[in-house]
């Protein structure tokens, strides 16, 4: 058994401060929604995103990436910028964050599945096992729980966990030669100019009605959720392998569900503290099988 390398240790870290940064997202976007319509609030949070990667961009003075590059940059921001942030804004339109955040558990098997298509990686069997126990005890521990289930919201949910998966894997695959902050920065400043203008277009009609929290909650997904937190997240992937380092997002149901008990009230069972304990063995196994 290899003993993980200074590089694979570093992708974890860098790994688990993007989850900890996404686990914000949904129950952020489930009070944004509450005052401001779903697809405003994706275009909102694409231009903040974008406007930030836009400046770092121009400070840095990173060369433009390639023909071939943009074209990779457009599945990701399709994935990542556009249809996660666009279906989940209207799913919570229909359940509440908790129940949303449950289908995180499924991620880490969807961006595995999306970095062995597109990045030829090959994890042990022993590494799929631990993966799908652990997605197992998310999914499991969301029917334990009884949320009221809408099929309309699920399905959006689940389009855009496929999304998500496919924008990871992809983002993780061109931050190896482009880099994991140009990455996403580049992939917020190509969807710019389609984003942009529809904020101004789609913008309520009277400023009034919106709450702070809406708007605090809207600032957050668009400069964390969308552009610090991957920021870390695809180096994290770069580093240390998209299917290995993605296992740590089976962390992310249980910190969003935290949230969502904390700051939205949503009910949340107390046999998360058990759960959270099954899924970071998972997680530890995944690890040291991962090679």
């Amino acid at each position: 058994m290899s003993k993980p390398t200074e590089s694979t240790s570093a992708g974890w870290v860098n790994g688990f401060i993007g989850v900890v940064i996404f686990s914000g997202s949904l129950p952020a976007t489930r009070v944004a929604v509450l005052d401001l319509d779903p697809v405003f609030v994706t275009v909102a949070r694409a231009t903040i995103g974008g406007l930030f990667a836009l400046c770092a961009l121009l400070i840095f003075k990173e060369k433009r990436p390639s023909r071939k590059q943009i074209l990779h940059l457009l599945v990701i921001a399709s994935g990542v910028v556009v249809g996660f942030p666009l279906l989940t804004a209207l799913a919570l339109q229909h359940i509440t964050s908790a129940h949303s955040i449950v289908f995180l558990g499924m991620l880490p098997l969807a961006t595995a599945v999306f970095g062995i298509m597109r990045g030829g990686e090959r994890p042990r069997p022993v590494f799929w096992l631990f993966s799908i126990a652990g997605s197992l005890l998310v999914v499991g521990y969301a029917i334990a729980q009884g949320l009221a289930a809408s099929p309309t919201g699920d399905m959006l949910m689940l389009l855009a966990i496929i999304l998500c998966g496919l924008g990871y894997a992809e983002g993780a695959k061109l931050s190896k030669t482009l880099g994991g902050w140009q990455v996403i920065s580049w992939a917020l400043v190509l969807s710019l100019p389609l984003m942009a203008p529809l904020v101004f277009f789609l913008q309520p009609e009277s400023f009034g009605e919106v709450s702070m929290a809406a708007w605090f909650s809207l600032a957050y997904i668009g400069l964390f959720s969308m552009f610090i937190g991957f920021i870390f997240w695809y180096r994290g992937l770069a580093q240390g392998g998209i299917a290995t380092v993605g296992q740590l997002q089976l962390l992310q149901p249980l910190f969003g569900l935290a949230l969502a008990a904390t700051l939205l009230h949503e009910p949340v069972s107390i046999g998360m503290l058990g759960v959270t304990a099954g899924v970071i063995l998972c997680v530890a196994g995944t690890r040291k099988f991962a090679g």
